[in-house]
């Protein structure tokens, strides 16, 4: 699958890494991830990463981007990681390369890469890159598992999310000989201090069961978000899933109000709920998928479209 992926790194002296914006764990483990294994096995190639800010996922090791100059793209080669569409990709510098790669394993939705590898049977962007250097028979160093171990974690819910397959356990397994440090990495991703306990109260307080369906949501305002001291994507992405595990409930959705419009994550256990956020500008995965809305109107109409969903026989 990675045939061309090889060849080109073989070409060109020049590599430079890019992902999706707000970036999540699977978006910086695949790009640092990558990143490692090129500057482990092509030690004559320069290898950069850019993008925004890395956020909370700042302990990741390498995780500080790269200043890169615009020349730096003549002649080089540019991946995209990680990102299912276009406007997604954080430095759009990567269409100057002079050939472009793309690794994602989300639903396709376009092609705008020389190079398309798209394979949503992955659980992670990450474990694509760990199975290019598994297949590649590249060495993989501490830096590098560890990288792609956070990734390929926090993408499958700690593995507990139906894309975890016998092949992301095989992987998982083969970055774990690498010492990757669990421990440490667990209680950076997962340990929280008490205002967020009590925040996360304060959220938990909030969810309601649309229309007594198996849907459930939360709706957040700016001007409850400020008051809570946090940003919007932080609490659209970092509390849906508050939500994941309550019985009798399928479909849960999070709004969270960010410049004028409401950002929306969408999850299910059971259900294919891609389409509906298809439906509504966004995408993702079968199971997880994200868009926005104009307002809270529109929003409702979203909600009935799930609801409709769940009283539906299959996905």
């Amino acid at each position: 699958m990675f045939e061309e992926v090889a060849l080109a790194l073989s070409e060109y002296g020049t590599v430079i890494i890019h992902r999706h914006s707000r970036p999540d764990g699977d978006a910086l483990g695949a790009q640092l991830g990558l990143a490692a294994l090129i500057r482990d096995n092509f030690p004559g190639k320069k290898v950069f990463v850019v993008g925004d800010a890395a956020g909370r996922y700042t302990f990741m090791k390498g995780s500080v981007m790269d200043q890169v100059p615009d020349n730096a793209y003549e002649g080089a080669l540019a991946f995209v990681l990680d990102c299912g569409a276009s406007h997604l990709v954080s430095d759009e510098r990567y269409k100057n390369a002079a050939r472009t790669i793309r690794i994602d394993h989300h639903l396709y939705c376009e092609t705008f890469t020389d190079v398309e590898i798209v394979d949503s049977s992955f659980e992670s962007a990450s474990g694509m890159i760990a199975q290019l250097a598994v297949e590649c028979g590249w060495k993989i160093t501490k830096d590098s598992a560890e990288a792609m171990f956070t990734g390929m974690v926090t993408d499958s819910g700690r593995f507990r999310f139906d894309s975890t397959s016998p092949r992301t356990l095989r992987l998982a397994a083969t970055l774990l000989e690498q010492n990757v440090d669990t421990v440490s990495l667990y209680r950076e991703l997962y340990s929280e201090d008490m205002e967020a306990l009590k925040r996360k109260a304060v959220f938990i307080s909030k969810i309601k069961k649309y229309k007594d369906s198996a849907v459930a949501y939360m709706i957040h305002t700016a001007e409850e978000i400020r008051a809570l001291g946090m940003d919007a994507f932080s609490v659209s992405r970092g509390t849906v899933n508050i939500m994941a595990d309550i019985w009798g409930i399928d479909v849960w959705v999070n709004f969270t109000e960010d410049d004028g419009k409401f950002l929306c994550e969408i999850r299910s256990a059971v259900k294919n709920i891609n389409p509906i956020a298809v439906k509504y500008g966004g995408g993702g995965h079968k199971k997880a998928s994200g868009c926005s809305v104009p307002d809270t109107e529109t929003a409702f109409r979203l909600l009935e479209d799930l609801k409709v969903l769940t009283e539906t026989d299959g996905e």
